[in-house]
């Protein structure tokens, strides 16, 4: 990382829980009950979320290449299992500098308990904060980071003492004036200051998120809802109760980092979606691990692609590389009438299945992934398909031209944007993203590929 980089790393000591606690409650927009076991975890585990009622124990790192957009919270997606409503928890860990953590869940969303913090972060507390003998990376910001939505902004300025967070709350209606509140972020000045502060709305949101399905486990004590003439239904825990639980959010969905930021955050009306776009960019620009550009290779014939991919008949998909490099290969699919699937896809009017044309774009870009010196020997699983269209049938006789092309690749994910065409046409084109992992000797656990 060059000098000039608006992000530099530093060092101190790890740390988790000292010993297991839970909780149980009702999640904010399920309504349905779950219980919360958080554990300790070993040094560079990070913050994972377990879903133990998912066949395998789903694992859902704590991650901002694993956020999802779900309406008004942070929800997290990866291995077939999600999580919801995660922002109290994770914004009690990282205000209490914890860097490593198991939360085991027997249900999708998190337990909104009385609406804010307060009881996560006496959960944590009360199972003790526990130093480890490895260290951890600090995010120290050195130079602006902003980024901006339609009337809502957040900057990341340096700040040498910690994080400390300015926020700026304006809601359009009659008698609620602005909200202002700034605070540098420490164990005491968060249990005090920042989680106690509940979850809030305005009243027609929420009859519109009843409507719709959501909201389901609020109610007038774990929610503060605001009137159309800004007046509060219930009592408020402070006078600015809003805007404190809005830095609660922030501090939550800042956690999607991965590691403790050194920063002085000044916000104007940001919400879930504009703190995690702050979050992609922080990591993005402190991203060490991004893989050395390779030898580049002219082309592979199936010889060589066998070799590196594990796939074999009736599903090894790609005929042949005729470009690979670090961040971008091509690839050549010839579809013949003897293709297995055609006997009943569909007969008398053969064509190539979608998810087969997806699952030829996935083999390209592992051929770019798995290519690498870094990477060789290991197993690109696929992750995710974003934002895929299907522009034209593919049928015998058709030769599929696939483009890949690194967005960004790391030491154990990659991420990638594919296009098919069939002469000039396009046939298919959207998004890749998938795990890397180190593939499991024969006879050992699962099959290699599995």
């Amino acid at each position: 990382m060059s000098e000039a980089a608006p992000v530099k790393t530093e060092t101190r000591m790890q740390r988790t829980i000292a010993q297991p606690a839970e909780t149980t409650g009702v999640g904010l927009h399920t309504g349905k009950e779950v219980t919360v076991r958080v554990k300790p975890a070993p040094p560079g585990t990070g913050v994972v979320f377990v879903r133990t009622d998912i066949p395998g124990y789903a694992r859902i790192p704590c991650q901002a290449e694993f956020r999802i957009n779900e309406q008004r919270r942070t929800a997290l997606r990866a291995n077939e299992g999600e999580v919801h409503t995660v922002e109290h928890l994770l914004s009690a860990a990282m205000a209490l500098g914890i860097d490593n953590l198991e939360i085991e869940m027997n249900g999708v969303e998190m337990p909104g308990l009385d609406g804010s913090a307060r009881d996560f972060a006496a959960l944590l507390d009360g199972a003790g904060i526990h130093e480890q003998d490895e260290t951890c990376t600090e995010i120290v910001v050195t130079e602006p980071i902003g980024v901006q939505g339609k009337d809502a902004s957040l900057v990341a300025m340096p700040y040498d003492k910690g994080l400390r967070i300015s926020y700026t709350m304006d809601y359009p209606l009659p008698n609620l004036p602005s909200m202002h509140y700034s605070l540098e972020v420490s164990r005491e000045s968060y249990m005090q200051e920042i989680a106690p502060a509940r979850t809030f709305c305005l009243r027609r949101e929420a009859e519109a998120l009843r409507a719709a399905g959501f909201g389901l486990g609020a109610n007038e004590e774990n929610t503060v809802v605001l009137n159309d003439d800004g007046s509060v239904m219930g009592e408020l825990r402070f006078p600015d109760e809003p805007v404190r639980h809005k830095i609660l959010d922030l501090i939550g969905d800042l956690a999607l980092v991965g590691k403790p930021i050194r920063a002085h955050i000044i916000a104007v009306k940001s919400g879930h979606e504009l703190n995690a776009s702050l979050a992609r960019k922080i990591v993005a620009l402190q991203e060490e691990e991004e893989v050395p550009p390779a030898e580049p290779i002219t082309a592979l014939d199936i010889r060589e692609i066998t070799k590196i991919l594990p796939h074999r008949y009736p599903f090894l998909m790609v005929d042949r590389i005729t470009e690979v490099q670090h961040d971008r290969a091509v690839g050549i699919k010839n579809v013949t009438f003897n293709e297995p699937y055609f006997q009943g896809h569909f007969p008398g009017q053969p064509v190539m299945p979608g998810v087969l044309l997806i699952e030829a774009a996935a083999q390209v870009t592992g051929a770019m992934l798995l290519g690498t010196r870094d990477h060789a020997g290991k197993l690109a699983y696929l992750l995710g398909v974003d934002s895929f269209k299907f522009r034209k049938t593919v049928t015998p006789g058709d030769q599929v031209v696939i483009e890949s092309e690194a967005l960004r690749i790391r030491e154990r994910t990659g991420q990638a944007r594919v296009k098919a065409t069939v002469g000039n046409q396009v046939v298919c084109e959207g998004t890749l993203k998938f795990m890397l992992i180190d593939a499991t000797p024969p006879g050992e656990g699962k099959d290699a590929g599995a």
